[in-house]
C-alpha cells in the first residue's frame, strides 16, 4: 500500500466515544472532524505510527487509526491517537500536533475485546521500535512541533 508520508496534522482534542480508556485501558486523544476530512486520499485507514505534542509539552511516540474501527462499528471516521505516555489528567480542549510516519496494518474486525487490546498493544510495541530507527528519530525534533 503506497502511502503519501510523512502526513502533519493537528487541531484541537475532542471527546471521543470514551472507550479508548474505559474499555481498553488505552486512551486516545480523538481530532475534531474538519481534522480528519481533510487527511489526503491516499492516506488510507488503517494504523499509523509517528511523534505526537499536546500543547507545549514533548514529544512522545503514538500510534494513531484511522477509519470507522470495525469492532465497534462506528458511523464516522476518525483520527485517534494512542500517546505512549502516561497523562495525569485528560487534556480536552489541549491542542494537539501528529506526524504520521509509517504505517503498520490494515483496519480489521475482532472477534473479542481481549484480540482487540492484543493487536493494540502490539502496534504499540512495534510503534516504538519503528520511532527508535534513525529516519524516525529525526522528526521528533522537527520544527513542526516547535510553537
Amino acid at each position: 500500500m503506497e502511502q503519501v508520508l510523512p502526513h502533519f496534522a493537528e487541531g484541537e482534542v475532542v471527546k471521543g466515544f470514551g472507550r479508548g480508556s474505559k474499555e481498553l485501558g488505552i486512551p486516545t486523544a480523538n481530532f475534531p472532524d474538519n481534522v480528519v476530512d481533510n487527511l489526503p486520499e491516499c492516506i488510507g485507514c488503517g494504523v499509523y505510527y509517528g511523534w505526537a505534542k499536546v500543547d507545549q509539552g514533548s514529544v512522545f511516540k503514538m500510534v494513531m487509526s484511522v477509519g470507522w474501527n470495525p469492532y465497534y462499528q462506528n458511523k464516522k471516521k476518525t483520527m485517534e491517537t494512542h500517546i505512549i505516555h502516561a497523562f495525569v489528567d485528560d487534556f480536552y480542549g489541549s491542542h494537539l500536533k501528529v506526524v504520521m510516519l509509517g504505517y503498520i496494518r490494515n483496519m480489521k474486525n475482532f472477534s473479542s475485546l481481549e484480540e482487540l487490546i492484543k493487536a493494540i498493544e502490539s502496534d504499540i510495541s512495534i510503534a516504538k521500535d519503528k520511532l527508535d530507527e534513525p529516519e524516525n528519530i529525526m522528526f521528533r525534533d522537527h520544527n513542526f512541533f516547535e510553537s
